[in-house]
């Protein structure tokens, strides 16, 4: 299972990468290899602002529809708009192609409740 150590995940099964005042999100390779085969990613959340903990879309596999939680506050300002055609980059790519939504973080005081590489590691091998 991979889990890159220069990303931050939730307790959720998404991971954060951070430049700057944005950041990325996806769910992690643990969570894509749990769900299955991914058929339809839906964020219809562009140009929100969103607390920590809100929902800011919904990944739909073939058994099971799965919400997806905001790691940290902010203004969702881009969709990847690749995964419409191709959902499976979620599973084929978890931490590259299969990105869903940058944010413009609000409160990068919240970064600090986002778990390490190792801490995600022992959280899902309990």
């Amino acid at each position: 299972m991979n889990i890159p150590s220069e990303l931050k995940y939730t307790k959720d099964h998404e991971w954060v990468s951070i430049e700057g005042e944005i950041a990325t999100i996806g769910i992690t390779d643990f969570a894509q290899g749990e769900l299955g085969d991914i058929v339809y990613v839906d964020v219809d959340t562009l140009d929100d602002t969103l607390d920590i903990e809100e929902v800011f879309g919904s990944v739909e596999a073939v058994k099971t529809v799965s919400d997806l939680f905001m790691p940290i506050a902010g203004e969702v300002i881009e969709l990847n708009e690749a995964l419409e055609d191709e959902p499976e980059l979620v599973n084929s790519d978890p931490y590259g192609k299969g990105w869903m939504i940058k944010v413009k973080i609000s409160d990068t005081a919240q970064m600090e409740s986002l778990l390490s590489a190792d801490a995600y590691k022992e959280l899902i091998q309990g």
